[in-house]
């Protein structure tokens, strides 16, 4: 199965998040998907949002995600929310 690789970068906000997961979807819908993280600046609770939908997504379309570089920030929003192990696995 192939794998698509999504680089995401600058701000995961609200305002970013709508576009960004449409993106996600896109994707998803049609290949397993690599997701890099490792360009992004200012996250907030969107953003999280926006990982477990795609990771339900993934999921439903039998799809694999995986996420690369998930910052310190996005990692410590998910812990305060408490869905930090439902996170798509992060590759070393």
């Amino acid at each position: 199965m192939s794998s698509e690789k999504m680089m995401v970068s600058g701000d995961v906000t609200m305002e970013t998040v709508p576009a960004l997961f449409a993106q996600g979807l896109q994707h998803l819908s049609s290949k397993d998907l690599v997701v890099d993280l490792s360009q992004t600046q200012a996250v907030d609770s969107a953003a999280v949002s926006m990982l477990l939908a795609w990771q339900r997504a993934a999921q439903n379309g039998q799809r694999a995600l995986q996420i690369v570089d998930i910052s310190k920030n996005l990692l410590s929003l998910a812990k305060l929310y408490g869905v930090e192990e439902m996170l798509p696995k992060q590759s070393a």
